[in-house]
């Protein structure tokens, strides 16, 4: 049987302003987006972390809606239907009513204008770094439990957020359930970005020899969240193909999922992993 090449498209990552206006920040978004799609060609759009309302648990409650009959979904339907696209919405702030819980969530969008998934962010961004940055996001978020895989043109896409791409279980669950590409949206601060934001996009490319994608806020200095902004994409043999600087920016780039089959076969870890001496396995919830 002869087996079906995969398919190919060009991605556009949005690094977007954010303000305190969220019908200005989702205006912005979707304008941006048709002149990706429109100027640019992008079949996949994606969108940064929190692109409808400024990042920081003081704002979360105010700013959270309900998904998909909210404001922001609604708008994203729209424009994912008109312009007959994949987009990758970013995160907002979901109010979830029958649990009374908010998460950080990603919204995934058909062309057809459909929800094709919905993934809250796993793992929460509590840290303290004396002398650099506090921040608590378990003080009003709650922890997603689910992963979310997402079929587009023929490769699998699975999607993380912000400091979900610290933690290399992840990606690997999602490499063996056969992801070609994960997408993370992620808002690194002025620490940590310089230190880490290339450095584990590049490492989880390398860990799962796959496309990596993570899409930043633009930077905003008088924000009280400052992001590192550098939105990129990385292809399977961990090299930057395509990076934007600290403002608002659109990075495109095309991507060739014949080079993840190439670079598995040639350098075949998950074929030599010791799954008889250690193994990364989904448990129930």
């Amino acid at each position: 049987m002869l087996k079906m090449a995969k398919a190919g498209f060009r991605i556009a990552l949005l690094q977007l302003k954010v303000g305190p206006n969220k019908s200005e920040n989702v205006a912005n978004a979707v304008s941006r987006i048709r002149s990706a799609v429109k100027d640019n060609g992008a079949r996949v759009v994606a969108l940064p972390e929190c692109f409808n309302s400024p990042y920081g648990t003081q704002h979360f409650a105010e700013y959270a809606e309900e998904v998909p009959d909210g404001e922001t979904s609604r708008s994203l339907s729209a424009v994912a239907k008109e312009l007959g696209i994949y987009l990758i919405g970013g995160t907002i702030p979901e109010r979830n009513k029958t649990e009374n819980k908010i998460y950080n969530t990603c919204t995934v969008w058909s062309p057809e204008g459909d929800l094709m998934a919905t993934y809250r962010k796993i793992h929460l961004f509590d840290i303290n770094i004396p002398g650099g940055i506090t921040f608590r996001e378990s003080d009003v978020l709650t922890g997603g439990r689910e992963l979310a895989i997402v079929p587009v043109d023929g490769v699998k896409i699975g999607i993380g957020i912000c400091y979900d791409i610290r933690f290399d279980e992840l990606a690997r669950l999602y490499r063996n359930q056969g992801c070609d590409m994960l997408i993370y949206p992620g808002a690194f601060n002025m620490k940590t970005g310089p230190l880490h934001w290339e450095l584990l996009a590049r490492a989880r490319a390398n860990d799962t020899q796959s496309y990596i994608a993570t899409i930043s806020p633009a930077r905003d200095a008088g924000a009280g969240y400052i992001a590192w902004g550098h939105s990129m994409v990385v292809d399977p043999w961990a090299k930057i193909v395509a990076s934007a600087k600290e403002g608002e920016e659109t990075v495109l780039a095309d991507l060739d999922f014949e080079k993840v089959d190439q670079v598995r076969a040639q350098i075949p870890i998950f074929q030599q992993r010791r799954t008889d001496l250690y193994n990364t396995t989904q448990q129930k919830s």
